[in-house]
């Protein structure tokens, strides 16, 4: 690790926030978090590292427990201010074996190590005399020190901790880590390097670091996404048969077996978006994300992610449609690929009433040889729409989403989502590219390339 990145040590009284604070700015949902003062007893450190680079280090710390009397220590000591931090340095190596002061000590020494300081406070709590003792020892420091307002429930006491927080600190800023935004983190860095002369050139180049990864996220996530359609739409599943027709349950199995891989592909494609975003740890605190229970393939899914009846209806028109139909879901039935046909109906009366017809079945093979029974690859014209829509959810939602949170993630989409992306003129230009993944055909780089662009330019509109 290089030692010229910047480091802060967040420091304050217990169950203030600072694990919040640390793991929102950190982009670590890995920081230990809880309602019960104390959780936090050693100071640990938390680089925030892109592409092996640190660009900044986090230390989250014990709150103060004896701030008098570690003030009252130092007091003893009548020194000039600039022998201040050798007096508090004297403290630490005096006190460092003394289990009374342990907190003190843990989160004294990254600041004295050089680390900036960042204090926290709780702005829905009215301010008290007691936090002046902690106040005046980081004042004995003398390192570069910014104050941070969170409002952790409702009641508002911010104007009287500004009062007091301005008599202490070159800057206090108001900041909330359970709905932090991307430009408010980066108006935090911006406040941060203007602390000290020795860190606007580092921690600048940070930020400009930052906003690239912030940039990357939204370009691996475009790719995760763009690889997910292409491999729905265009996959097959085959199985062997024994006969020169398939059976009723050869047909039930191939076809099972075809929306299992789906679902699968579905799945991993939300876990790479996860830890995309540095949400590595969402599968520890809640249930599989199936979207309220919707399952990729039921008629509410569909319902609700996929288009109108009047969009369906243009697009098949427009795209060349299929033939046959499955009228189960449209009508209100529950089975899939079980559709009753109604013939050959074709363009877009075809896709209209084949609202559940998801694929062809197609028996292939010699005469002599072995036959397979094949069941792809997707010709239903809204099945795409369903997966994108549950995908660009899925990854607002998760972009969106602060490390600060330990809840479960609800993935309880209005209606009106699709409304906020989608217009014809996007419709047709992705129609265009889901026509062709599920061709068949060789697609060309350039082509997926475009379509990733189209996603990523989606996925920005939705989380900007």
């Amino acid at each position: 690790m290089t030692e010229t990145h910047p480091k802060f040590a967040v420091v304050g009284h217990p169950n203030k926030g600072k694990s919040s604070i640390v793991s929102t700015l950190a982009f670590d949902d890995s920081v230990q978090i809880s309602d019960t003062p104390g959780t936090t007893t050693k100071k640990r450190s938390f680089p925030l590292t892109v592409d092996g680079r640190v660009l900044y280090e986090l230390f989250d710390t014990p709150g103060f427990q004896r701030a008098r009397s570690v003030l009252a220590w130092l007091q003893k000591h009548e020194v000039t201010a600039d022998k201040r931090p050798d007096v508090v340095q004297a403290f630490i190596n005096e006190h460092r074996d003394n289990e009374r002061f342990n907190d003190e000590i843990e989160l004294l020494e990254p600041v004295m190590a050089g680390a900036g300081i960042i204090y926290v406070v709780d702005g829905s709590k009215p301010y008290g005399e007691e936090y002046e003792a902690e106040m005046e020892i980081l004042r004995w420091t003398g390192q570069p020190s910014m104050a941070l307002i969170n409002l952790i429930d409702e009641t508002d006491y911010v104007d009287e901790w500004r009062r007091a927080l301005g008599q202490y600190f070159t800057m206090v800023r108001l900041f909330n880590p359970m709905k932090a935004t991307f430009p408010q983190h980066l108006s935090l860095l911006q406040s941060i390097a203007q602390l000290k002369e020795e860190w606007i050139e580092p921690v600048n180049e940070s930020i400009e670091l930052f906003k690239a990864f912030h940039e990357q996220m939204f370009e691996q996530t475009a790719e995760s996404i763009t690889q997910l359609l292409y491999r729905s739409l265009s996959y097959v599943e085959r199985l062997p048969i024994k006969g020169e027709d398939a059976t009723e349950e050869e047909k039930a199995l191939v076809l099972e077996r075809y929306k299992a891989r789906l679902r699968g592909y579905e799945e991993l494609e939300q876990k790479r978006v996860e830890k995309v975003w540095h949400h590595e740890n969402l599968e520890k605190a809640q249930q599989a994300l199936l979207f309220d229970g919707m399952d990729l393939f039921s008629k509410e899914s569909a319902s609700l992610f996929g288009l109108s009846r009047k969009e369906l209806l243009i697009t098949g028109t427009t795209g060349g449609a299929m033939t046959g139909a499955g009228i189960d879901l449209l009508l209100g039935g529950s089975t899939l690929f079980l559709g009753s046909a109604i013939g050959a109906v074709v363009g877009g009366a075809g896709v209209f009433f084949g609202f559940n017809e998801l694929s062809d079945l197609k028996v292939l093979g010699q005469k002599l040889g072995k036959k397979y029974l094949e069941a792809g690859p997707m010709k239903n014209v809204n099945f795409p729409y369903i997966l994108l829509n549950r995908a660009l959810f899925h990854a607002a939602k998760i972009a969106s989403r602060s490390h600060a949170l330990r809840n479960k993630v609800l993935l309880e989409m209005g209606r009106d989502f699709t409304r906020k992306w989608m217009d014809d003129d996007v419709r047709k230009s992705l129609e265009k590219y889901h026509t062709l993944f599920r061709s068949g055909d060789e697609v060309k780089p350039e082509m997926v390339k475009a379509y990733t662009e189209t996603i990523k330019m989606i996925l920005q509109r939705l989380i900007d």
